[in-house]
């Protein structure tokens, strides 16, 4: 139990700390990813949306620090104290005041350091050595391998490793799986808004492999238009016909999970509020920051003033609109202000191919047991990273016995 486990720094626990390559590589078309701060979400690591290095440069920069599965990248600067685990058949760069750590396995065992380093006591380290910055608060990589941590017996993080790795492969399960029906959505939305796959089709005299109701829907020809050949009987417009874009507003306070209503800001949901400002299901676009990302909620929101939302002018499914404001540059909509931010007017002037509204419509409906099962999937990893994160202290402390831990996920994994 906890009060038999010793506590020991990382350095006595043979745990090492990597310093990345203070330097920036050059970024490329394509390549290997250059690991940076934004990159770290919840433990994991996200490359998506990480900018592309060169070969030559990848192999340069990992000459000193070249990550390896179970490594935990740990953050110094901005968020000082988060940590993402490195996973297996991943390939990155380290980026700037970012630090690899790694266990030996002689008294930590390595898929261990993963929860370790996300425990209280973790936390508590992390306050006791971070330097109050006048910009950024930050660690030193001097003090990090002094952060004294209690270290179960090494059979005890075996154990534990694995019942919250159960958890936590589970919630990767769900979110692989939306990554995949949201290809699906987005393969579909450009098949028919993008390419007009459909209307190809019936203009060469074939079928399509839809239902009746549906095929009929789409023309067989197209008409020119001042943004070129689009199918007869579409809109060519601007977005200022079709919505306007609301201001969000201040607000004050608002918390990780209590409150009946979702929060937005500029890069998507921040928390949740009992305030409502935007009473249907819609689109938020960033205002304000260097990225400013498109985002859609599938109930009621309260949207902040670094942000805007979606109003229509005219009958329109705002979940199409969503997909085909996915595909604009919205970042360069920029008001030339000292902070960058969206410009209302630049907006409105971005040119749109408006489908009509039953075609809107038929989009919506067919891909509807996508979204449902998204956002099932959605509920079951809040479900299981609140009881993960609920498990988390209390095994690491000893509070509570692995075995009863194990129960607790078999019930529910």
């Amino acid at each position: 139990m906890a009060g038999e486990w010793q506590k020991a720094t990382l350095r006595a626990a043979d745990v090492t700390l990597i310093d990345c390559d203070h330097r920036t590589p050059p970024a490329a078309d394509s390549g290997y990813p250059y690991l940076a701060i934004p990159q770290l979400h919840d433990g994991r690591l996200d490359l998506g949306e990480a900018r592309r290095i060169s070969r030559e440069h990848f192999l340069e920069w990992t000459r000193k620090a070249k990550p390896f599965a179970n490594d935990v990248v740990l953050s110094r600067r901005c968020n000082p104290g988060e940590t993402a685990v490195v996973s297996r058949d991943v390939e990155f760069a380290l980026g700037q005041n970012l630090v690899l750590l790694r266990a030996s396995g002689r008294v930590v065992y390595p898929p261990f350091l993963r929860w370790l380093v996300r425990s209280p006591d973790w936390w508590g380290q992390v306050g006791r050595f971070i330097n109050v910055g006048a910009v950024f608060d930050s660690l030193k990589c001097a003090d990090i391998p002094k952060f004294e941590l209690p270290i179960p017996p090494l059979d005890d993080q075996r154990a534990i490793a694995h019942v919250l790795g159960t958890l936590d492969d589970k919630i990767e399960l769900n979110r692989r799986m939306n990554e995949t029906l949201e290809a699906m959505a987005r393969a579909l939305f450009k098949s028919w808004f993008v390419d007009f796959d459909p209307v190809h089709t019936k203009a060469r005299g074939g079928s399509l492999n839809l239902s009746p109701a549906v095929a009929g829907l789409f023309p067989s020809e197209f008409e020119l238009s001042p943004l070129g050949p689009i199918p007869s009987g579409w809109q060519a417009t601007r977005w200022g016909t079709l919505v306007t874009l609301e201001y969000g507003k201040s607000l004050s306070e608002y918390s990780g999970g209590a409150g009946t209503f979702p929060v937005f800001g500029t890069n998507g949901r921040i928390g949740s509020h009992n305030e409502l400002l935007c009473k249907h299901a819609g689109v938020i676009i960033g205002r304000k920051g260097a990225y400013r990302g498109v985002h859609y909620c599938n109930s009621p929101f309260f949207v902040i003033d670094t942000a805007f939302y979606v109003e229509p002018i005219v009958p329109l499914e705002l979940r199409w609109a969503y997909y085909e404001l996915l595909r604009q540059d919205i970042n360069s909509m920029d008001s030339g202000s000292a902070i960058p931010s969206t410009s209302r007017e630049d907006f409105y002037s971005i040119p749109v191919v408006a489908p009509p509204a039953d075609v809107q419509n038929a989009f919506v409906q067919l891909l509807a047991p996508c979204w449902h099962r998204q956002d099932a999937n959605d509920r079951e990893a809040n479900v299981l990273a609140a009881l993960r994160d609920t498990l988390l202290p209390k095994l690491i402390t000893g509070e509570l016995r692995v075995k009863a831990a194990e129960k607790i996920v078999e019930a529910v994994a």
